[in-house]
């Protein structure tokens, strides 16, 4: 006799999800006294083989050469900077993880109310000297890898940012991660192990961006730890059969099975031992490799579900364009928030609660709209798996979920196709039909006949095909609703979500105004003046790193010479810093004397680098047109441009094409090169960011009024005494509330004038020649080839030309205007440094710990608890 295989039952959905016993979440057994049982062998062995943490340097240097030797298989004689790097790194990532045990462990005895973020970008930037910093350990193995020859700056540059975020979304996510540990609050981050990133940024030889690979992980990432253990089956396609017994659920069969497998990154916080957790999925193969297709000579189909599985979490946002670039995306999506749900409840399950209570020990946040199906996927566990009836399921989830909203833009508001849902997610799109239906029902009780509003308010966009709106999933799944600024949260309220506000009412939507950890943006990215502060105000580093507002008391050293000279050298020493970087990485020499002004961030239309090129251009034009001693009158001027465009995003690309032609004629004209110079560094990062942005004098911030959502760079720039040049949009109103309007350099257009400008832009168009013949010129000077061939940017000029969505032609004498005002007040150093200075001590409202202290009071309703 044998086991035999049940052919009939593969593909088939057991009735109860199965929770298989995992390395986190369990607390030991109890005896008859309540006293902790220990679980196997001899107490006394376990304990005293158990380590504590490496803080001398004796034990520091003992570990690192413990990983040279055993982790990495090597000998001194034949250990270089990157394998230093890796077991100084695992060392640390040893201490991380003595910390991180016992928070969980804590967690679990506490047993108190926990949140969960949900983040399909999570940039993180470089781990090693931010894990140093938080651990209050730098000096000790600064001290370590030197008397063992290395020294460690050579070994924090053989760190690859992790690549797994794009932009600011995914920047903020990593900035809450690291505040959540630092303000000791329960929170985990949730999120997907991209193989490859977005993309490694290329410029080829006639200023294109080119797209390769990023393999971050060919070096392997020793910040992660694999738990093969904790792994989730996720299902996609098949069908799903309602059953005919009132209750509402269905059973969803067939299709393809992939295995989400867990990967932990320690999060560790400033000056405490809690150490939170960013756990992340990697999608693989039920079964890897078809034997049988092999075996009868079909190579490529042996390996079809193995390559087809590992898709999914290979690339940050596979190019839509296509169909099955489109399928990709959506399968990430709910790939990344069905294995997060398993988890989050496998987890709640282990506390013994009812699963009515879930949401008195479960908040889950949504960063965007990426994960909403985190809303059908919850009703389906609970209707289908759980026997919960659909209205208390629904009262279960709509108390579980908040939304965050990032962008009012339209084209940026996440819909998919129905057909498309139906195929890969047939029981999904069952739910968010009933979902509509019932809530539908409720509008049209409230608001009787009011057909308009209705169809405004359906999940479902009447359109061909069908498509489901995500923010109104999202919206009506959520327990409450935040903007990320002021403005924004207010133009949430009154436009794109206008109908929920009137139907639940104002409570339900808030504002939570955007942050930004002072650890890695001032201290660790900017030493010199996290130095001066320290000093200044008497204060261990520790104190106001958790506690942003004491840098107000910088203001009682404006007018105090000595500090201000101190103050100007550090932002000497920065562009120093930047000029030499970009010496050695790009063989580009800088002139340090010159005023730093810097634009750094996606590329897209409505951030308008566009506007930022062409302001360069007529500055250009403007110096050819002086004499020669004229022009020395004029303030020398390095314009910095650095960021990313999507793949398939056209016009984006073109600008930074532009961009490039546009620095190889300034940097090269014999007239101008001593007073303007234009630099595009290419694969805009973290780390890169972090030797940006100290060094800058000003920054642009310039997105047309109304169309960003907050800004993050904005706040970065400010804390480190740059000074902010932008538009009367997103966190720019904030900042310049706190730090002053004669510190800020506004122009433009205001929110309200937007729609009419766009109205007559469409009905009633005027010539850029008569709006505004600067700007004219400037568009001519590049249609004439004088940077390269000037049909290439025709389409990019025909977006200002015609319609102008973006009000380039509306906002650029402004613009210009505002650089003239720029150029006279660095002029006067003096006054110039006062403003840096007071910029920076203003700055407390804009950090993290601030904006997830609203998260965790307002929204999650969870308490700090600190692990002792």
């Amino acid at each position: 006799m044998t086991s035999v295989l049940d052919t009939a039952a593969i593909g088939k959905v057991p009735r109860r999800r199965r929770h298989v016993r995992t390395l986190t979440g369990y607390l030991p057994e109890k005896d008859a006294e309540g006293k902790e049982k220990w679980p196997r062998g001899e107490e006394k062995v376990w304990k005293d083989g158990l380590r504590s943490l490496d803080t001398g340097v004796p034990s520091i240097t003992k570990s690192i050469v413990n990983h040279v030797q055993t982790s990495l298989a090597r000998q001194p004689h034949e250990i270089d900077n990157l394998g230093a790097y890796q077991a100084t790194a695992l060392s640390v990532r040893d201490n991380l993880i003595i910390n991180w045990n016992e928070t969980q462990l804590h967690y679990s005895r506490t047993a108190g109310k926990r949140a969960y973020y949900l983040s399909l970008e999570f940039l993180m930037g470089r781990t090693l000297d931010n894990s140093l910093l938080n651990l209050g350990l730098k000096q000790q193995y600064t001290d370590g890898v030197d008397r063992l020859g290395f020294n460690m700056e050579d070994l924090l540059a053989q760190e690859r940012d992790a690549g797994l975020g794009n932009g600011g979304l995914g920047r903020l996510a990593a900035c809450y991660l690291d505040s959540s540990a630092s303000q000791e609050l329960p929170v985990w981050g949730y999120g997907l192990r991209y193989k490859y990133g977005i993309f490694q940024q290329l410029i080829s030889p006639d200023g294109q961006q080119l797209e390769a690979p990023d393999p971050w992980l060919e070096n392997s990432n020793p910040w992660e730890l694999p738990r093969v253990d904790v792994h989730y089956e996720v299902r996609f396609h098949g069908y799903a059969e309602r059953l005919n017994d009132g209750s509402g659920r269905a059973i969803w069969e067939g299709g393809q099975e992939v295995l989400a497998v867990a990967y932990d990154v320690p999060i560790p916080g400033l000056n405490t031992r809690n150490t939170n957790n960013l756990r992340l999925w990697e999608s693989k193969p039920k079964r890897g490799f078809d034997l049988n297709s092999f075996n009868a000579g079909d190579y490529e189909r042996a390996v079809e579900s193995s390559n087809s599985a590992a898709a999914i979490t290979s690339v940050l946002y596979p190019n839509d364009h296509t169909t099955f670039g489109k399928e990709l995306r959506l399968k990430q999506q709910y790939f990344w928030t069905a294995a997060s749900l398993a988890d989050i409840i496998r987890r709640f399950k282990n506390l013994g609660r009812l699963i009515t209570e879930f949401p008195q020990y479960v908040s889950i946040q949504l960063n965007d709209t990426h994960p909403t199906l985190a809303v059908p996927e919850l009703m389906r566990i609970l209707v289908d798996e759980e026997d919960v009836p659909w209205n208390a399921a629904w009262n279960i989830v709509t108390e579980t979920f908040f939304f965050t909203n990032h962008t009012v833009l339209p084209e940026a508001l996440e819909t998919w196709p129905v057909p498309l849902m139906q195929h890969l997610l047939p029981r999904h799109m069952q739910i968010i039909f009933d979902i509509n239906l019932s809530v539908a029902k409720s509008v049209e009780r409230k608001f009787p006949g009011d057909k308009e509003r209705l169809a405004r308010m359906s999940l479902i966009e009447e359109s061909v095909p069908q498509n489901v709106r995500m923010a109104h999933l999202a919206c009506i799944g959520s327990r409450k609703v935040n903007g990320v600024a002021e403005l924004h949260s207010d133009l949430v309220r009154t436009t794109i979500l206008k109908d929920f506000v009137e139907f639940y009412g104002i409570s339900k939507f808030g504002n939570v105004t955007n942050g930004i950890t002072p650890r890695r943006w001032l201290d660790q990215c900017n030493p010199g003046l996290s130095k001066l502060i320290t000093k200044t105000l008497k204060l261990e580093k520790s104190v106001w790193l958790k506690d942003l507002t004491k840098l107000e008391d910088l203001l009682e050293y404006v007018e105090d010479e000595d500090f201000r000279e101190d103050w100007a050298a550090v932002k000497q020493a920065n562009k120093e810093r930047l000029a030499h970087h970009m010496q050695v990485s790009l063989g580009l020499k800088v002139n340090t004397q010159a005023m730093f002004d810097v634009q750094i961030k996606r590329l897209h239309e409505y951030k308008r680098q566009t506007l930022n090129i062409l302001g360069v251009i007529h500055r250009y034009l403007s110096l050819k047109s002086m004499a020669p001693e004229e022009r020395k009158k004029v303030n020398p001027r390095n314009v910095f441009f650095a960021g990313k465009a999507a793949p398939g995003y056209y016009i984006a690309k073109l600008t930074i094409r532009l961009i490039v032609n546009v620095a190889r004629v300034l940097n090269a004209d014999p007239d101008t090169k001593d007073y303007l110079n234009v630099f595009f560094l290419p694969d805009y990062s973290v780390t890169l960011a972090e030797v940006l942005i100290p060094s800058s004098d000003i920054s642009q911030h310039i997105s047309t009024a109304g169309t960003e959502a907050s800004g993050t760079s904005n706040m970065k720039f400010c804390l480190n005494g740059g000074l902010l040049l932008g538009t009367v949009d997103g966190a720019n109103i904030e900042i310049a509330e706190e730090v002053g309007p004669s510190n800020v350099f506004f122009f433009g257009h205001l929110t309200p004038a937007v729609e009419d400008l766009r109205y007559r832009h469409m009905y009633h168009p005027v010539s850029v020649e008569k709006k505004s013949p600067s700007l004219a010129r400037v568009l001519d000077a590049v249609s004439s080839g004088l940077f390269g061939d000037g049909g290439v940017y025709e389409p990019l000029l025909n977006t200002i030309r015609q319609g102008d969505y973006y009000l380039i032609t509306d906002d650029f004498d402004s613009y210009i205007e505002a650089l003239r005002m720029v150029d006279e007040a660095y002029n006067d150093r003096t006054e110039w440094i006062k403003k840096s200075i007071r910029t920076t001590a203003k700055m407390g409202k804009f950090s993290s710990d601030r904006a997830i202290q609203d998260y965790a009071q307002e929204y999650w309703n969870i308490e700090s608890t600190k692990v002792e």
